[in-house]
């Protein structure tokens, strides 16, 4: 995502460094939002910016009724944005919050001389990144794509012919043909590749169809990979930071001589781009196609509650919504910290944390217990409702044998 590139050695000893660069966010309170919202998304947006490798020096917030068409936050905003970028020279990059057209991704760059990026082209950009295996790469490339399909005119305004009737078709109008036909063809080529990939991962879950699947789902940044590390022994790569997990990691659990499979899945996130969630359902057939659904929450977290509802409408979206779910409120550590007065005595806290379980109980329908992946507490609580929902599982799979495995 940097323009400003360094060969030579990392903290690790090797690879290429990338330089920070400095941004500024926007974000439109319009009449289906409140600015309590619009915060909201604007402090993920800045931990994506951060994901990235984007510092942010200032945000801008501006009220309009609906997007403004050419500008989308109005021209009053944007000479105001304008000022401030000439008074920060070292502000490269301008990230808004929600998705531009191509059209007006230039007008806004030709105003502000910066790079302009909105929220789908950053997630998007991280995510390739992110991408290790063929597959991943793939999803993100077709993302790409699509994301850029429908943006192809805006990005070619310089070569159009200035505006007329008869004979207004020059150059402009053939470059842009082409260079849709180019990413209509790599859109199909794309798609194929992902067909023969899902095929091959088709074959190798009807190979281990007999045992009981269990797929880890949750918000990006809720700390699935690190439960997934300590519930079977692995070391699957994880990071405070956004989309960390991007390829679908399984592994195989024995608790108790009962045996089972165990998948992490990449993250959800509010807003995020319908294509990328096409692109990726490939991915997310492991939950699709799961028993069980453990469904982790960062109860540390101010929005947890938005949190459990953007994933539910995404798991809603791949018919997995049904499935029998524990939720795992992880961080319970970190809840702490931040919530509990030092000065508060232990009969305090055990009454504020019995109060905590009592409400999660009763807002939502699925069992539940609260954790710390981080300091392992309450892990073997974890394991022991687990083996209980995978036993069920195998009672109503095989009712009428004793499978041995």
């Amino acid at each position: 995502m940097a323009n400003d590139w360094n060969i030579g050695n990392n903290e690790q000893g090797k690879g290429i460094l990338k330089t920070t660069e400095y941004a500024v966010l926007v974000g439109l309170v319009h009449r289906f939002q409140t600015e309590e919202q619009v915060e909201e998304y604007l402090d993920e947006l800045e931990f994506l910016a951060l994901t990235a490798g984007a510092e942010t020096v200032h945000r801008f917030l501006q009220k309009l009724p609906h997007p403004d068409p050419r500008t989308f936050i109005g021209s009053g905003k944007l000479e105001e944005i304008r000022e401030y970028i000439e008074q920060h020279e070292e502000i490269g990059m301008v990230i808004f919050d929600d998705d531009l057209s191509g059209k007006q991704v230039n007008i806004i760059e030709k105003e502000l001389k910066v790079k302009i990026i909105d929220r789908s082209s950053l997630i998007l950009d991280i995510f390739a990144s992110r991408a290790q295996t063929a597959q991943a790469k793939t999803q993100v490339e077709l993302a790409q794509m699509q994301y850029l399909l429908p943006r192809l005119r805006g990005l070619w305004t310089h070569l159009e012919r200035q505006r007329g009737g008869i004979g207004m078709r020059g150059p402009g109008e053939k470059e842009i043909e082409t260079d849709r036909r180019i990413v209509r063809d790599k859109i199909s080529m794309l798609k194929k590749r992902l067909e023969k990939i899902d095929q091959q991962n088709e074959t190798r879950r009807k190979q281990r169809s007999e045992l009981i699947r269990v797929a880890l789902v949750g918000y990006t940044n809720v700390g699935k990979s690190t439960l997934m590390n300590l519930l079977s022994k692995s070391e699957v790569f994880a990071e405070d930071k956004l989309f960390a997990t991007l390829d679908t990691t399984v592994r195989k659990v024995v608790l108790e001589n009962t045996p089972f499979l165990l998948s992490d899945t990449v993250g959800f996130i509010r807003k995020l781009p319908h294509h990328l969630i096409e692109s990726f359902k490939s991915t997310l057939d492991e939950v699709r196609e799961s028993d069980i659904l453990l469904h982790v929450v960062d109860i540390a977290h101010p929005q947890y509650e938005d949190h459990i509802v953007a994933v539910n409408e995404t798991l809603r979206d791949l018919d997995a919504l049904d499935k029998p779910t524990l939720l795992v409120f992880n961080k319970m550590d970190l809840y702490r910290e931040r919530y509990y007065d030092e000065l508060l005595p232990e009969e305090g806290k055990e009454e504020v944390e019995n109060s905590l379980k009592e409400h999660l109980r009763n807002r939502y329908e699925h069992d539940n217990v609260l954790v710390s992946a981080a300091s392992k507490e309450n892990i073997d609580l974890l394991r022991s409702k687990m083996l209980d929902l995978v036993r069920r599982q195998y009672e109503a799979r095989y009712p009428y044998q004793a499978k041995q495995f």
